[in-house]
């Protein structure tokens, strides 16, 4: 059987890293965005004894994240699976391309296995918050469109809340990819992430609104020391154009506003994306026998 799936990227503004020993109800609490580009996966099962082969834009990859979600869904059953994965966005900048890599082909297998949605979900939550690849991503792709994570964790476990608001983007990578996993073990940025991470989320709280949002994620980007000084140079340069900040966790940053101007200026620094909101979450294309 063969079954293809899309999954929006992400982008988020500002977080605050909760761990807890339930894997579903670990995460992030913060806010981001749910982007047009994305990954599409298209899954074939066959007879076979449990082998996963994942090819990523067209090369073979060890894909651990999307390898350990789909081993989660088939274990115990005799097949094999073949995935197909093309991604809209390069990896590593923060735009959510494990967790959607993983998602759409989760999402394609559910099909296959005539599982329900929130399986995909959970297995895929799973498997980026133990690889420390993404812990908020999931959790937001399930609701699509400009999300406010109130409590941390995969629904129903966590709590996530859409904000208003349906806008044009400019993505720019400005500098080589950051490595999520450095950042999230590293224990004084976690800490230093986590206090002012809970403020952000306290100010959403009393606002969600997309202007509240930006101003955050501009603020939780500076006061954390994660954005680089490229980074700095960037937003400094385009400031006058619209809101705009950091992608957490890459070297890449996000702008609403002017966005010819934006592209126009942005494509100095490096490749630029145009996205929109994406409101409606991770979804299935087509399915054959």
């Amino acid at each position: 059987m063969r079954a293809t799936a899309f999954s929006p990227g992400h982008i988020t503004g500002f977080f605050q890293i909760c761990d807890h020993e339930e894997l579903l109800r670990s995460g992030s609490r913060g806010a981001g965005i749910c982007i047009s580009l994305g990954a599409t996966s298209t899954v074939v099962s066959n007879k076979g004894t449990g082998d996963i082969e994942v090819y990523i834009n067209g090369e073979k990859s060890d894909a651990p994240v999307t390898k350990q979600t789909l081993a989660q869904m088939t274990f115990g059953r005799d097949m094999n699976l073949s995935v197909e994965t093309v991604l809209d966005l390069p990896m590593g900048q923060g735009f959510g391309m494990s967790a959607a890599g993983a998602l759409s082909a989760a999402l394609a297998t559910t099909e296959i296995l005539e599982e329900p949605f929130q399986t995909a979900l959970e297995a895929a939550h799973e498997a980026e918050v133990l690889h420390r690849t993404g812990l908020g991503d999931v959790a937001a792709l399930s609701r699509g469109g400009v999300t406010f994570r109130r409590i941390e964790g995969v629904p129903p476990y966590g709590r996530v809340e859409r904000m208003k608001g349906d806008i044009e983007l400019v993505l720019a990578t400005v500098g080589p990819p950051i490595s999520t996993p450095t950042i999230l073990l590293n224990p004084d940025l976690r800490e230093r992430i986590n206090l002012i991470g809970k403020e952000c989320v306290a100010s959403l709280v009393t606002s969600p609104t997309l202007a509240n949002f930006f101003r955050l994620s501009r603020e939780f980007a500076m006061r954390t020391g994660l954005a680089t000084r490229r980074v700095e140079e960037v937003l400094t340069d385009i400031e006058h154009l619209g809101p705009s900040s950091m992608v957490m966790l890459g070297n890449s940053v996000f702008a609403s506003g002017d966005t010819d101007e934006l592209e126009r200026v942005l494509v100095r620094y490096g490749s630029t994306y145009r996205v929109r909101v994406d409101g409606k979450g991770p979804r299935v294309i087509e399915t054959r026998s």
